[in-house]
């Protein structure tokens, strides 16, 4: 069953406490979505469903691709691009670093999170019958994301590389400040996220 798009909508909007518990740099896959300053669109143009990208929005496309080049423990999921929001899966696997690595069943390829308990507060996950909570990226804590290899560090480049290209041919180009993460917990949880990037542009 796909999300009703009414419950999920303007979710991804709000900027909330990121999971003090959990390190952005784990092995884990990754709901990533990242807006447009002012919500305008930039990227495409959607008409019955179907995506036709603008030059940015190719630019867009792009640098996203170019994710595992640059990180090379980097894999992707799932990805769209909106008029003025791009939504996709990132999965960091480092499996073959000295790093420990989080444990998955033999046949998980998607590196889904194995989560440890959080504290009892606010920061607690949503119940499961209630659509993934977006958290709110950007800078992990007081720690330099340039210097530590985690999702935050690779949203800046991707942000940075889009940015740069596109201000080429149009100055007024700009993304909000931060981006929206949520850590997904399961493989039905990948399987219903996968499912609503693919259909967002039909629900357009």
């Amino acid at each position: 069953m796909h999300w009703n798009m009414e419950k999920f909508q303007n979710k991804y909007r709000i900027e909330s406490a990121r999971a003090q518990w959990w390190d952005y740099g784990d092995n884990c896959a990754y709901f990533i979505t990242i807006c447009t300053k002012n919500r305008k669109q930039f990227f495409c143009k959607i008409t019955n469903g179907k995506i036709k990208l603008s030059p940015m929005g190719k630019i867009a496309k792009l640098y996203w691709n170019e994710i595992p080049r640059q990180f090379p423990y980097m894999k992707l999921g799932d990805f769209v691009i909106m008029p003025n929001h791009v939504h996709g899966i990132l999965i960091i696997d480092k499996t073959n670093d000295v790093s420990p690595v989080l444990p998955v069943s033999p046949v998980e390829t998607r590196l889904i999170a194995s989560l440890p308990t959080p504290p009892t507060q606010s920061t607690q996950p949503s119940p499961p019958s209630s659509p993934p909570q977006s958290q709110s990226g950007g800078f992990s804590g007081n720690k330099n994301p340039m210097n530590n290899e985690n999702i935050s560090r690779i949203i800046r480049w991707y942000k940075g590389r889009c940015s740069f290209e596109i201000r080429k041919t149009n100055t007024d180009f700009a993304w909000q400040p931060r981006f929206h993460d949520h850590i997904i917990r399961n493989d039905a949880e990948y399987q219903r996220i996968s499912d609503y990037i693919i259909n967002n542009p039909a629900n357009w």
